[in-house]
């Protein structure tokens, strides 16, 4: 009965005794960078309604790159609905198409008979996107 305790101490003894796992040498792991999907020409559909106001950007295929709502930005209530609210829901799309994509041109699509239309249109040329069309 002794001699069984003693294995079974062992390796319980060389485990603590050892050198911590995290001071192996190992090979420092590098992460590959995200490559950067540059998208001149994209659309902007805005669909506004009497309670929000919500913006989606897409590039020219139809895939949704960024979007942006005045529900998303922290507007609440019957706030959601003015043209303020909406555009600083378009400012927040724009800026992240125009930063992180690259993008310089959108064709508009205008959606619902909210009172953020104009408000949504009129940010996106404030935030430096060059507005081919309207529809």
């Amino acid at each position: 009965m002794p001699k069984e305790q003693q294995k079974n101490a062992a390796p319980d003894a060389a485990v603590t005794t050892g050198k911590p796992a995290a001071a192996a040498k190992r090979k420092k792991e590098f992460k590959k960078k995200r490559e950067r999907r540059i998208i001149p020409h994209g659309v902007v559909y805005v669909a506004a309604t009497f309670n929000n106001t919500q913006i989606s950007i897409t590039d020219t295929d139809g895939r949704v790159v960024c979007w942006s709502s005045a529900g998303a930005i922290g507007f609440k209530g019957s706030r959601k609905g003015t043209p303020y609210a909406a555009q600083q829901a378009s400012l927040a799309a724009a800026g992240v198409a125009r930063d992180q994509y690259g993008m310089k041109s959108v064709e508009v699509r205008v959606k619902g008979p909210g009172s953020g239309r104009e408000s949504a249109v009129r940010a996106l040329a404030a935030a430096g996107l060059h507005i081919v069309v309207i529809r």
